[in-house]
């Protein structure tokens, strides 16, 4: 056995099998795949395997349609049968939510070239005689739609690996994986020690149990999953053709042909964990006993669909394990706290991104970072409270709920609370709805009366009016928001200002109360953050960025050496915030403290550690509401003391409290970009705005990249647009086209403008199509609705509020 690779990738099935396949494509052919069994051992080799091309995520559409177009490549390429079968899958609508669903999807085929389109109930019945539609309110037609043999494909990705010269190594048990003093590792096995720069853990049902060599603890957790396959059907077998699938997800159910028989499948609501304490190390090519009667209901409903699979006979029943992450997309990514160690575990649609996900792998293993933006699959997204309660709560969600509707903006409760601030409990006295940001509980919004829950749809719910109320109570008078959800980081030492100054693309504060907005460059070239920075004190800074992105930006910060004497601390679980802002913000603060906050004492961009209402807090004149106001970060303890105090201030002043909902729109009309939605290492600083922060006199992370493309023409921009819409608002991933059909964007983020009384969004557009003050035409409910591109932000675009100009200024600017 080899005993030195560049990679070793622990796992023969689908994912480690794509993971070694595309390392080698991409050059690195001195790779090894481990497998403590066969090939395609655990999960993979029972999967119903069906494939499909889009998703509500706009990147992941983008991967499982490379994985599509990947299979038949393979074969040519290999000589090895991926089994492909593209009958076509017909998606069906009973309701009018998924029919929205279903109709936003086929706009984002048009956008991305894709064939999914809407066929009528007598076509769809030309297509799959058995079944009856009668019921339906609208079907969509995949035609490379179907399903591929699963042990067909790993054993394709096998044979194109191995004839580029990468190892597989069966029944090889790993032992252990120990990290050395360099960052490389050995792996230990029965057959001998290999040493490596990359371990890749694509063990599947036993990724849990690879983690734990390593010293981690991964959110992920098995369940038993049926299907089964009848005996010959006449009716089929005298068709001449194969059928399509069917994908009735309001029945929650799945159905495809199999040889001349039917394969039913279901995700019931009696749903079964399997291995809660660890997956059983003698487990292989196993199932476990039938259980149909959990999925029976489910059953019933494909029949009623397809009354031949009634009386037709059960050949076989599959019933066996599949491992789930907490919202059931693969964790996936190299682990921050380590060096050289990449994960991808969980992978439920596996046949349908198996091939992307192992492309965008070797990517990040060998250039440094994926084409695409992939937070959504990034295991960063997830940290140590994501434990095992919250875990098995959230999949037990997830695999009941498999087929729901997502509905933008919602908010599943499942396994919370998992973090909580000590306000808490006094917000939800208040009748505040909580968000799920990085585990914290955060407000979105406060209702009339505790207790009350929102509702879901793409139209506007329950709480549009309530944010509207809030959004113009703080633009009129002032609004106290949590912001105990960003990420907080304090760095003290002699090195303090050198390692940040090398950090961000930005020029660190020298001057004790000032601060900086700045862009974190990608390993291309692309933003990976921006944060406010404040140096805070002699030797000490306070650096602030996005929650959600916490643990995504250790990757960054590891990058660059600490000097000695120099602490860096993650200071979110012990720093608690609150944003004041509106026009009376001052006159709200001015009420708790002594402090000067006059604009010649107090300008914007600039901090100062005050007194509030007795407590100690760093206060930093910023807002992202566009308007008057500032941050103030205090000690986790005093934050019901602060809140206390500054809700009842707040009273005097005609405000309240306000919550994430609000600051959404609050932002969007200021046209202010968010990171993982507007911000992300896919998109270049000049076209998101932020080029104007960086600075070339000075070194850089990534500042190489950054030079090589700065020049470079747009290729997309940052725009806002003015949407006539009435009763649904844009969210993100809606694509844009020209009035003639041409796509020409796609939007990253939506509200409805209170402030302004107009329906907004923020999104791409390509600068060589569209201007402003062109019409465009955003697809919302996957309907084209008329939108302006606007020329500059419709709400105080010259920024004359949030630096809080007086009047006669702002009208001789006018």
């Amino acid at each position: 056995m080899k005993t030195h690779a560049q990679a070793v990738v622990i796992g023969g099935g689908l994912a480690g099998c794509s993971i070694l396949y595309h390392l080698a494509k991409l050059g690195w052919r001195d790779v090894v795949l481990l497998e403590r069994d066969e090939l395609t051992s655990g999960s993979t080799w029972h999967a119903a395997a069906n494939i499909h091309g889009l998703h509500d995520n706009n990147n992941i559409t983008r991967i499982q349609h490379y994985t599509m177009n990947l299979y038949k490549e393979l074969e040519q390429e290999t000589g090895q049968s991926c089994g492909v079968f593209q009958p076509g899958s017909l998606y069906l609508a009973q309701t009018e939510e998924r029919e929205h669903q279903l109709r936003l999807q086929e706009a984002k085929a048009r956008f991305y070239g894709l064939n999914f389109y809407e066929v009528s109930r007598e076509q769809a019945m030309e297509l799959h005689p058995l079944a009856r539609f009668d019921d339906i309110r609208c079907i969509m037609f995949e035609p490379e739609g179907g399903n591929v043999d699963p042990s067909g494909v790993p054993h394709a990705y096998a044979a194109g690996a191995r004839a580029m010269g990468a190892t597989i190594e069966r029944f090889c048990p790993v032992l252990g994986t120990e990290q050395q003093a360099d960052g490389s590792w050995i792996v230990r096995t029965e057959k001998g020690d290999v040493h490596t720069q990359w371990v890749v853990n694509a063990a599947g049902l036993w990724g849990r149990e690879v983690a734990a060599l390593a010293g981690l603890n991964l959110p992920l957790q098995p369940t038993e999953h049926q299907y089964f396959v009848t005996d010959s059907i006449d009716e089929v077998a005298n068709l001449g053709r194969r059928l399509p699938s069917i994908a009735d997800r309001d029945g929650e159910y799945y159905f495809r042909q199999e040889g001349n028989g039917l394969l039913i499948g279901a995700y019931e609501k009696d749903m079964k964990f399997w291995a809660e304490d660890g997956t059983p190390l003698d487990f292989a090519h196993d199932l476990f006993p039938d259980d149909l009667d959990r999925i029976m209901d489910n059953v019933i409903r494909a029949t009623e669909r397809v009354p031949a699979a009634a009386t037709a006979g059960v050949k076989r029943v599959i019933n066996g394990p599949m491992i789930w992450s907490p919202d059931s997309s693969a964790l996936w990514g190299p682990i921050p706290e380590l060096k050289n160690y990449f994960l991808c575990g969980g992978l439920i649609p596996g046949f349908s991104q198996s091939g992307g996900l192992g492309l965008l792998a070797a990517q990040w293993m060998i250039e440094g970072e994926p084409q695409y933006d992939m937070f959504a699959w990034d295991l960063a997204r997830f940290g140590d409270w994501a434990d095992k309660k919250f875990t098995k709560a959230r999949v037990e969600d997830q695999y009941t709920h498999r087929f729901a509707i997502h509905f933008p903006n919602e908010e599943r409760s499942a396994g919370r609370p998992a973090r909580v601030r000590p306000a808490y409990e006094m917000q939800k006295d208040m009748g505040c709805v909580f968000g799920l940001n990085c585990g914290w509980e955060h407000p979105l919004w406060f209702a009339d009366r505790p207790g009350t829950t929102e509702t879901n749809g793409f139209i506007r719910q329950n709480w549009w009016e309530p944010v509207g109320q809030e959004v113009k109570m703080l633009r009129e008078n002032v609004g106290v928001i949590d912001i105990s959800n960003f990420a907080n980081y304090v760095i003290k030492g002699p090195g303090a200002y050198e390692w940040l100054n090398r950090l961000v693309a930005n020029r660190v504060p020298t001057e004790i109360g000032r601060s900086c907005l700045t862009p974190l460059i990608s390993v291309r070239g692309g933003v990976a953050g921006d944060f406010t920075i404040t140096k805070v004190a002699e030797d000490e800074y306070m650096m602030i960025g996005s929650g959600m992105a916490e643990r995504y930006h250790q990757r960054f910060f590891n990058m660059i050496n600490l000097p000695e004497g120099t602490t860096f601390e993650v200071a979110t679980d012990r720093i608690a915030g609150f944003n004041v802002a509106g026009p009376k913000s001052r006159d709200l603060l001015q009420r708790l403290t002594n402090a000067d906050l006059t604009n010649e004492a107090f300008r914007f961009m600039r901090s100062a550690t005050i007194e509030v209402a007795g407590v100690t807090c760093l206060a930093i004149r910023v807002s992202f509401t566009g308007d008057l106001g500032w941050e103030l970060h205090c000690e986790e303890e005093d934050q019901i003391r602060l809140y206390s105090a500054l809700l009842e201030a707040a009273k005097e002043c005609d405000g309240g409290p306000v919550g994430g909902r609000a600051l959404g729109s609050l932002r969007i009309e200021k046209g202010y970009g968010s990171w993982g939605r507007e911000y992300s290492q896919e998109y270049w600083p000049q076209e998101v705005g932020l080029a104007g922060l960086i600075k070339l006199d000075k070194d850089f992370l990534h500042k190489d990249a950054y030079v090589q493309i700065k020049d470079n023409a747009a290729r997309e921009v940052l725009s806002i647009f003015e949407v006539e819409a009435t009763d649904a608002d844009a969210s993100g991933g809606e694509p844009i086209f020209t009035p003639d059909g041409a796509p020409v964007g796609r939007v990253t983020s939506g509200a409805y403008g209170y402030s302004v009384g107009k329906s907004l969004a923020i999104g791409y557009s390509n600068p060589a199509v569209v201007k402003p003050g062109d019409m465009v035409e955003i697809f919302i409910l996957g309907k084209p609705h008329k939108a302006k591109v606007l020329a500059e932000p419709p709400y105080d675009p010259s920024g004359l509020r949030l630096r809080d100009v007086q009047p006669k200024v702002m009208e001789a600017a006018k």
